[in-house]
């Protein structure tokens, strides 16, 4: 019934080889488009990869979402959405089932960047690239700032390495709510839970949206984050805890 296995030596490792590992963006990468062919394909590319959503989705994981009622709350502002990371491609398309293709931006590590067609086709047009340097975290600031200053959404699966169809929550730092208490903007969170087929091997995946949380102004910076932190976490360990049905397994390497 298992389809692989997987062995981790910390719950931190990353499980899945890829031959652009070491692939770096330059320091003069530019995050938006500036040129009018690149403004051109972006208009584009955004409802065509909402297309390949659907298809992908719906046709071939057959995603149930639940809970998307709750973006009500925040459609008038930008706002951040953390993801446990378990699907290597349907992490890229989920966000276009729950929010307007025009609004979704993702926070994506470099070697992302590498990999053929996602990195040079797609990326270029929603991803938000994880700085290596000062320089390159100063420009993630600024477009980070920039997409929840326009109202729009950024998608951060910290995480960072994808488990293929994990169904607990793996650790995370308290950084990673750097930015919605730094911007003072909500998150919501999108949980990805596994269950038992009615019919075949592959589990039905069931996506559960919780929140918003807002970041406690009466806080510093620091215990702002760290209580968001714990909301965050303890969201998605609840929902995690749904799952039944483990379609692959991992075993720590002592």
């Amino acid at each position: 019934m298992v389809k692989r296995k997987y062995y981790y030596h910390n719950l931190t490792d990353d499980v899945v080889a890829s031959s652009q590992q070491d692939y770096h963006l330059s320091d003069d990468y530019q995050i938006f488009p500036t040129t009018l062919t690149g403004k051109i394909w972006s208009a584009s590319i955004r409802p065509l990869a909402h297309l390949v959503s659907l298809i992908y989705l719906r046709l071939i994981l057959k995603v149930q979402i639940v809970g998307k009622e709750k973006l009500k709350a925040v459609n008038q502002q930008g706002y951040f959405i953390f993801g446990n990371h378990t699907q290597a491609f349907g992490d890229v398309v989920l966000p276009l089932r729950i929010i307007p293709a025009g609004d979704y931006y993702a926070i994506g590590a470099q070697a992302n960047w590498g990999i053929p067609i996602l990195g040079k086709f797609i990326l270029p047009y929603f991803g938000l690239p994880v700085g290596r340097d000062f320089k390159q975290f100063d420009h993630l600031v600024k477009a980070i700032t920039k997409v929840i200053s326009a109202k729009k959404a950024v998608v951060i699966y910290p995480e960072a390495h994808v488990w293929p169809y994990y169904t607990k929550i793996r650790p995370f730092p308290a950084t990673s709510m750097h930015f919605p208490v730094a911007l003072q903007a909500p998150s919501l969170v999108m949980t990805t839970t596994y269950h038992q087929p009615k019919r075949g091997k592959r589990p039905r995946i069931v996506v559960y949206l919780d929140g918003p949380f807002y970041p406690d102004t009466s806080l510093t910076n620091k215990q702002a984050q760290h209580k968001l932190h714990t909301q965050i976490t303890a969201a998605m360990q609840q929902r995690a805890a749904t799952s039944d049905y483990a379609y692959c397994t991992y075993h720590k390497i002592n």
